[in-house]
């Protein structure tokens, strides 16, 4: 009970930490066209390709949650011969490496079981041996390899039925990967947009999210890392204003979406732009303003800290460093521009709200 009181407790306290404009959009505004085609995989096929990584299993916080009776009881029905539910795999056109979009706890339980150990680890100094619990007797304590022979063949040549899905159009982006994703992993716990971004849209770009989301100053500015990936998304909300505001519609989680799919795997040149520029302008504001910078009242407020940060990094990468006291100065009078105000507080992602918001930023920022 006292664990579930003090989750509930952080919880609270990292949703009161953040004023998100996210949750005012949920409804995505195009219509998708999308064609589907099945693959049936036998069992030892599709767990070499998870060991191989051609059929790759998202790596999140919420990775898996089965225990060993939910897994064992799924390896038995396909030992018992009886029908199981299929996967859901969205190909990577990059790398022709199938994501699995639904049924990672069923490939996860395979996998587990054919090497042996029940969700092990990584450093573990020891591992739990996958033995079959709470299932029929002739099954009841085998591992893998104690198997019969029959019954092991048997397993490996059974069958999972995948269905293929394929983004036809719109087709500049792939968002409807992410949407697929989102409604077929709704059980429990709502994800967040950016814990579905970690799985649907993996790469190097995802890597410096994680990679900055350390930095010390950004740390003393936020706060504690949020266990739902909002800070993440902020430095990702960033980069994406800063770039691209000026193909900004509606709503914002499409417009991430596709920034990020864009830009997934960039070459380290292009990394260092981004982890500078980042660094850089937080570095600035810390120094600057303080801690306490991006809140107008007791949270942080989303809005204020991207139209802030996106003006002085314009600035920074117009002119270079600048003076802390005047980057003050300009932050106070950003924040007590009546127009400002009223454009941080309603309708924030708005498309006319954006773009005004941040010209009056930048405007200020420059004239630093």
């Amino acid at each position: 009970m006292s664990d579930y009181v003090e989750d509930l407790k952080q919880t609270i306290e990292q949703e009161e930490n953040i004023e998100s404009d996210m949750d005012e959009e949920e409804v995505a505004p195009s219509r998708y066209d999308i064609t589907s085609y099945g693959i049936d995989f036998d069992v030892d096929g599709v767990v070499k390709r998870i060991t191989k990584g051609d059929i790759f299993i998202p790596s999140f916080q919420r990775n898996f949650i089965w225990n060993m009776t939910e897994s064992s009881r799924f390896v038995e029905s396909l030992l018992l011969g009886l029908p199981v539910p299929g996967i859901f795999l969205a190909q990577d056109p990059d790398t022709g490496k199938m994501l699995v979009i639904d049924g990672q706890q069923r490939l996860l339980s395979l996998k587990y079981f054919f090497e042996g150990f029940f969700n092990p680890k990584e450093g573990a100094a020891s591992k739990r041996v996958f033995k079959l619990v709470k299932v029929q007797e002739p099954y009841s304590g085998k591992t893998c390899k104690s198997l019969d022979e029959r019954d092991r063949i048997n397993l490996e040549n059974c069958v999972i039925h995948a269905t293929v899905v394929k983004q036809d159009s719109p087709s500049d982006d792939d968002t409807s990967i992410y949407h697929i994703f989102e409604r077929l992993n709704s059980g429990g716990r709502k994800l967040t947009a950016q814990e579905i971004r970690t799985a649907v849209y993996h790469g190097t770009f995802l890597e410096l999210l994680e990679e900055l989301n350390s930095h010390s100053e950004w740390r003393s500015i936020f706060g504690p890392v949020n266990d739902r990936m909002r800070d993440q998304e902020l430095i990702l909300r960033f980069f994406a204003m800063l770039q691209e505001a000026g193909d900004y519609k509606k709503p914002m989680v499409d417009f991430l979406n596709r920034f990020l799919k864009k830009n997934r795997n960039l070459s380290e040149h292009e990394l260092e732009y981004y982890r500078n520029i980042f660094i850089q302008t937080i570095n600035t504001f810390y120094q600057a303003v303080g801690s306490k910078v991006f809140r107008p009242v007791r949270a942080l407020n989303v809005a204020t800290y991207e139209a802030s940060m996106v003006g002085l990094a314009k600035r920074i990468l117009s002119s270079g460093d600048c003076d802390q006291s005047h980057v003050a100065e300009a932050y106070q009078k950003l924040n007590g521009d009546p127009k400002f105000k009223e454009l941080i507080s309603q309708s924030t992602t708005d498309i006319a709200n954006v773009t005004e918001r941040l010209s009056i930023a930048t405007n200020i920022f420059m004239e630093v």
